[in-house]
């Protein structure tokens, strides 16, 4: 089991998941061009995706969703309320999830995680193969006791850094998107990343990721560095997703 990033920011966003001949797509925020360019990087090309996973509705995450699974034909999961978006266009094979059951795709078992964002219906998702669980947390201002529960015991994680306190409260961003960024339906901040990694069990992580981190409002070492202190790891355990190419492929074994 294997997972990358093909971009991570308020740009784009795309991350894909892989056991045997199962590939699945989590977000889509590129143009049909750039994605096929970033697939590319990856060794993949967009026929080999099985199915593409959507979180929610916001343009970094979906603007590419619509074209590249009419054009190739690959159906779409999302939840009720994400599917209400009109961005997302005919879909010739939707699927719309129960963001409270788990469901599978070839040989992955998919769990979505409703999470507190401002968007009609979010999830995240945690995927099973049967042996590794990989989960992938971004896109939320907080934390519940039900996302806790759903993410123990991860054998590779991304987990959202998206800014620092200090530096958005300081920032460029005009008063309003900082209150919406630093709200409770925002963005999690580096602090925030680092409780959450002291209320999961993290003994059989093998890959940690920090990843939705702002250009803006934070930089990578105080995100790395808010992971390596609730984790007691050296900073060169944490792998760092950027908007220009994510990362490459980590595998879980």
């Amino acid at each position: 089991m294997r997972f990358c990033s093909i971009g991570s920011g308020s740009k784009g966003n795309g991350t894909l998941v892989q056991h045997d001949e199962t590939i699945v797509l989590i977000d889509d925020g590129f143009s049909l061009k750039d994605m096929e360019f970033r697939l590319a990087q990856k060794g993949l090309t967009p026929l080999q995706l099985t199915a593409i996973l959507v979180t929610h509705e916001h343009g970094d995450h979906i603007k590419g969703v619509g074209p590249l699974a009419r054009k190739f034909r690959i159906p779409v999961y999302v939840s009720h309320g994400t599917a209400q978006h009109e961005g997302l266009g005919k879909i010739p094979s939707l699927k719309i999830i129960d963001s409270h059951e788990a469901f599978t795709i070839g040989s992955l078992k998919i769990t979505p995680v409703v999470v507190p964002h401002d968007a009609r219906e979010p999830t995240q998702f945690v995927i099973s193969n049967g042996e590794f669980k990989f989960g992938i947390l971004t896109d939320l201002g907080s934390f519940t006791p039900h996302i806790i529960s759903q993410y123990q015991s991860c054998h590779g994680l991304m987990l959202e850094t998206n800014h620092d306190e200090k530096m958005l409260s300081y920032g460029p961003y005009p008063p309003k998107l900082k209150v919406r960024v630093a709200g409770n339906l925002g963005h999690l901040n580096n602090s925030q990343a680092g409780e959450f990694l002291k209320h999961v069990d993290c003994e059989k992580l093998q890959h940690v990721v920090a990843t939705h981190i702002s250009g803006q409002n934070n930089s990578v070492e105080l995100a790395v560095d808010s992971i390596c202190s609730s984790l007691k790891c050296e900073a060169d355990f944490v792998v760092v997703a950027d908007q220009a190419t994510g990362f490459d492929w980590l595998e879980i074994k």
